[in-house]
């Protein structure tokens, strides 16, 4: 690892642990030329998801916006932040662990809808009202039967 401060090539590791739950490795090293001491973090290197959406665009998995749907469709739930990360965590985990490195918004959605059906039926309804856009109520009481049955 090269020395931020001399350029040096050559350090030795005095400490690594742990960090943000296992993800990362925390390294303290230790220049061999200056004696300084430095701090590096090592991740795993992946292949970036992409996520196809609806016109055919594709844009990289942003974990973030499946936080984000699920914190609205849990909006006054007795649901825990800690639970939402979970189910958004578990999602984003599935994809990043499948071999596929594309996924289609409408698959991402049914595994989000798979997680709040376990978790909060009304968020389950609410998050699928959105995801599938309900044209009229009609449709929306003939899919909450569906759910019922």
């Amino acid at each position: 690892m090269k020395c931020m401060f001399c350029a040096n090539l050559e350090s030795k590791v005095l400490d690594s642990r742990a960090a943000e739950e296992g993800a990362v490795i925390r390294r303290r090293r230790e220049c061999l030329s200056c004696g300084k001491r430095f701090t590096t973090y090592e991740t795993v290197e992946t292949t970036p998801v992409l996520v196809i959406k609806h016109d055919g665009t594709r844009e990289p998995l942003d974990a973030g916006k499946i936080k984000s749907g699920i914190i609205k469709a849990c909006w006054k739930r007795p649901v825990s932040l800690e639970q939402i990360d979970v189910v958004a965590s578990d999602v984003v985990r599935k994809v990043q662990n499948s071999l596929d490195r594309e996924f289609k918004t409408s698959d991402i959605g049914e595994m989000v809808m798979a997680e709040l059906k376990k978790l909060d039926d009304v968020a389950y309804v609410r998050f699928a009202s959105v995801y599938r856009k309900f044209t009229d109520v009609t449709t929306f009481i003939n899919f909450i039967q569906e759910k019922l049955q």
